[in-house]
């Protein structure tokens, strides 16, 4: 179950957003009934995006994963 705060994984490009599939983000609100308003930074703290996204786009963190950097165009 994925609660306030968690990390998360994007299972989906968010190409509008400037997101892809893998990417690392904090959940900073659930929504009710389902559904999260997650944030993703970057790894020095910059706000990328802050998106209202469904159960389906999106998973906990799973054992023997590893975390993987890669740069953002900014906006």
């Amino acid at each position: 179950m994925i609660k306030e705060l968690d990390t998360v994984v994007l299972t989906t490009d968010l190409l509008e957003h400037g997101l892809k599939a893998g990417d690392l983000g904090t959940v900073v609100l659930l929504h009710k009934p389902s559904g999260y308003e997650v944030e993703f930074m970057t790894l020095d703290g910059e706000t990328v995006a802050v998106v209202s996204l469904s159960p389906g786009q999106v998973r906990p963190v799973g054992c023997r994963e590893i975390a993987h950097a890669r740069p953002v165009t900014t906006k």
